[in-house]
C-alpha cells in the first residue's frame, strides 16, 4: 500500500507514439526516473486519456492514427494547461512552428536523445510548477508580486494576466515570457537570453521558438499586432516591455 502511495505522488508522464520501440524506451527509462507513465496510441485515445487522467505533461508525436498530433495539442490545450513536448520525426519547420501556434511548449525532432528529452521534461515540469507555486521556490522577490506596467498587469500568486483591467489566457510558456520582461521593462531582452532564462536549457541557435511565442502573446494583448504597444521589438537584437510615457 505504501508503495501505491508513493507512486500517486509521483509525477505522469503521457506518452503518445504509435512506434513502439520509441514507447518502450520512453516508458523505462521515464519509470527509472522516477515518473508514472499513460501510454496512447492514436489521437483519439491521447485526448480522451488526457482529459481524464490530467498528466502532468505530455509527450505528443505529431503523426498518428486517427488523429494528428496538431490536432490532440489543440483540443487539449483549450482545456488542460499543462507543458506540452512535441515530438516529430519531420525536419520541416513548419511542423515545429504549427505545433507552438497550436500551444505546445517545446518540441523535440526525431531522433533524440533520451537524456536531452528526459532534461527537457524536468525543465518544463520545473517551469510549470513555478508558476503554479508548487514547488514552494520563486524566482522573484516576495514585494514583487504584482507587477502594473502600463496597461499590463501581472498577479504571480494567482498566475493571472490582465491588459487594461481584461483578463487574458494565456500558456505557461507565455506567461513565464511576459513575466521575464516585465520585472525588467525597457530594457531590451536577446532571443538568445529568452531562450536560456524562460527555455531553461540551450536550444542550439533555433531563436524562432521565442518569435512564434511572442507573436501568439501579442494575438492575445495587443489592439493591433502589426504595431504593438506593450510587447515591443528591438529590431535585430530582442524583445521588451514598454514603459508608459510619463
Amino acid at each position: 500500500m505504501e508503495l501505491d502511495i508513493v507512486s500517486e505522488n509521483r509525477r505522469t508522464v503521457l506518452i503518445v507514439d504509435d512506434e513502439k520501440p520509441i514507447v518502450d524506451i520512453l516508458e523505462y527509462n521515464l519509470k527509472k526516473e522516477g515518473y508514472n507513465t499513460l501510454i496512447a496510441n492514436d489521437g483519439v485515445e491521447a485526448v480522451n486519456i488526457a482529459l481524464e487522467e490530467k498528466p502532468n505533461i505530455i509527450l505528443l508525436d505529431i503523426m498518428l492514427p486517427k488523429m494528428d498530433g496538431l490536432t490532440v495539442c489543440k483540443k487539449v490545450r483549450t482545456a488542460l494547461n499543462i507543458p506540452i513536448i512535441m515530438l516529430t520525426a519531420k525536419e520541416e519547420e513548419i511542423d515545429k512552428i504549427l505545433g507552438l501556434e497550436l500551444g505546445a511548449d517545446d518540441y523535440v525532432t526525431k531522433p533524440f536523445s533520451v537524456r536531452e528529452l528526459i532534461a527537457r521534461i524536468k525543465a518544463n515540469l520545473r517551469k510549470y510548477e513555478l508558476s503554479q507555486g508548487i514547488t514552494g521556490e520563486s524566482e522573484v522577490k516576495e514585494d514583487n508580486r504584482k507587477l502594473k506596467i502600463g496597461d499590463l498587469q501581472l498577479d504571480l500568486d494567482k498566475f493571472e494576466i490582465k491588459v487594461r483591467g481584461k483578463k487574458v489566457d494565456l500558456t505557461v510558456r507565455e506567461f513565464e515570457v511576459l513575466r521575464y520582461l516585465a520585472n525588467q521593462p525597457g530594457q531590451v531582452v536577446s532571443r538568445e537570453l529568452l531562450l536560456e532564462k524562460v527555455w531553461g536549457y540551450e536550444y542550439f541557435g533555433d531563436i524562432r521558438t521565442v518569435d512564434v511565442t511572442v507573436r501568439r502573446i501579442r494575438e492575445k494583448i495587443e489592439d493591433d499586432t502589426t504595431d504593438p504597444k506593450i510587447l515591443v521589438t528591438k529590431r535585430g537584437i530582442g524583445y521588451y516591455i514598454a514603459k508608459p510615457e510619463q
